[in-house]
C-alpha cells in the first residue's frame, strides 16, 4: 500500500508567473528548441550519409556531439515550453527522476565527448603523419562508447542513491525543470552528504576535462 503522504509529483514554479511573458517565453524557446533540433539533425544527417564524412574522425565525432545535443535538448524543452501554456507546472516523481537521469547522463557524456574531440584536434595539428595511424576507425567509435559509459557512470553515481530518498513535502521545485540539487533539499530525510556527492561528482568531472 502506498503511503498517501509521499509526493507523487512535483509542482515546478517556470520562470514568471505573468502570462504575457510566459507567451513570449513560449515563442522564444520553441524557436530555439526548433533552431537546435534543425541545426543538429542537419550535420547528423549530412555526416551519415557521406561516407567520406562518416569515415573521417573529426565529422563522425561532431555528428556524435550533434546526436547527443538534440538528446539532451529534448529530455527538458519540449515539456518546458508546453508548460508555459498551462496553469498547473507538474510533473510526475518518476518522471522527474527519469528527466534528472538522462540529463547527467547525456551532459557527462557530452563533456567526455569534447574532450575527445580535442585530442583529435590536437593529434591532427601537432601529429598530422601519424594521425590515420592513431585515429583509425576504431578509435572514434570506442571513443564515443566511452564517453557514453562516462556519463552513464557520472549519472548512477548520482541517481541510485537519490531514487531511494523519501519525498513527503513541500513539493515546489523552483525552477523550469527537475534539476538536482533543488530536487535533493525537498526529501524528507537529510541529502547533505548526497548533495556533497553531487557537487564533488560533477565539479570533478569539470575539473578533469578543464585540465584536459
Amino acid at each position: 500500500m502506498i503511503n498517501s503522504s509521499m509526493v507523487m509529483e512535483f509542482v515546478l514554479l517556470g520562470l514568471t508567473n505573468t502570462w504575457e511573458l510566459e507567451i513570449f517565453f513560449f515563442f522564444i524557446f520553441l524557436l530555439a528548441y526548433v533552431a537546435i533540433m534543425a541545426g543538429n539533425l542537419l550535420i547528423v544527417v549530412t555526416v551519415t550519409f557521406d561516407s567520406l564524412l562518416y569515415s573521417t574522425p573529426m565529422y563522425f565525432l561532431l555528428g556524435s556531439l550533434s546526436f547527443l545535443d538534440m538528446l539532451i535538448s529534448t529530455i527538458t524543452t519540449p515539456k518546458m515550453v508546453s508548460d508555459f501554456l498551462r496553469e498547473n507546472k507538474t510533473i510526475s516523481l518518476w518522471g522527474c527522476m527519469a528527466q534528472m537521469f538522462f540529463l547527467h547522463l547525456l551532459g557527462g557524456g557530452e563533456m567526455a565527448l569534447l574532450i575527445v574531440m580535442a585530442v583529435d584536434r590536437y593529434i591532427a595539428i601537432c601529429k598530422l603523419l601519424h594521425y590515420t595511424s592513431i585515429m583509425n576507425h576504431w578509435v572514434p567509435v570506442g571513443s564515443v562508447l566511452l564517453s557514453w559509459a562516462v556519463g552513464f557512470v557520472h549519472t548512477m553515481s548520482q541517481m541510485v542513491f537519490t531514487i531511494t530518498l523519501p519525498f513527503c513535502g513541500p513539493n515546489i521545485v523552483d525552477d523550469i525543470f527537475c534539476d538536482l540539487p533543488h530536487v535533493l533539499k525537498l526529501a524528507c530525510t537529510e541529502s547533505y552528504v548526497l548533495e556533497l556527492l553531487v557537487t564533488v561528482d560533477s565539479g570533478l568531472l569539470s575539473f578533469i576535462c578543464f585540465i584536459l
